[in-house]
């Protein structure tokens, strides 16, 4: 019988998604022991490619260009550190508001190696998976007015490579503050309905950009020539 990791798969056991590629919960919200809350979200991108998305993480920055990927909930945009048009994002922060669940979040996404979550061989290791990229970063709450930050969470967008397009398997880990190990104020502190609504958002947000990457990419890329 095959064994599976819990539906509260943990941060530290992503490498795991590399050897299941269906989970039992590709799409949902469930709370781990330690009071985590792990959010998954699955979207099939027809047309696009890992170089695609990983270009897209280092064009976004305007909030002329956010508003492309969801135009109701996305509402502001910005960046500090590294960014050109052409995939260059790790150690840069995205700094945006949106509308989770109803709601306006200020928000800081900080960017990380993909070996801080898969181990320093992960370019092998995604290749042996069938795998072409993942975009990972810490997440937090971000106080645009005195620029603090307190960091929440964890999130990894997965690139399973298919015969016309990508899997985009999106992880989230929230709960995860400095400080605050108690599982039930953990749990207080992402009450499912923010969970559910940023497994709807994330959901409607990568269905949109598969809806426009592809022309977004052959006319913005680096070698367009084309700004915007």
């Amino acid at each position: 019988m095959t064994s599976f990791p819990p539906a509260s798969l943990a941060v530290k056991d992503a490498g795991l998604l590399l050897a299941n590629p269906y989970l039992p919960m590709e799409a949902g919200v469930a709370y781990a022991e330690d009071g985590i809350c792990h959010i998954a979200a699955s979207t099939y991108m027809k047309g696009s490619t890992g170089a695609m998305i990983d270009w897209w993480f280092g064009w976004i920055h305007s909030t002329e260009q956010y508003k492309i990927w969801h135009p109701r909930d996305h509402v502001f945009s910005d960046w500090e550190g590294p960014r050109e048009n052409n995939s260059t994002y790790i150690g840069g922060h995205h700094l945006v508001h949106e509308y989770i669940g109803g709601e306006l979040q200020k928000l800081k996404i900080s960017f990380k190696d993909p070996s801080e979550y898969f181990g320093s061989n992960w370019k092998d290791a995604f290749k042996e998976a069938g795998y072409s990229t993942a975009v990972c970063g810490r997440t937090g709450m971000w106080d645009d007015e005195t620029g603090n930050v307190v960091y929440v969470g964890h999130l990894i967008h997965l690139i399973k490579d298919e015969p016309d397009g990508v899997r985009m398997r999106s992880r989230f880990w929230l709960g995860d503050v400095e400080g605050i190990t108690d599982p039930e104020i953990r749990k207080t502190n992402v009450p499912q309905k923010f969970a559910m609504g940023l497994m709807q958002h994330a959901t409607e947000e990568m269905a949109i950009l598969a809806t426009v990457l592809p022309e977004l990419y052959a006319k913005y890329s680096k070698d367009s020539g084309e700004k915007l």
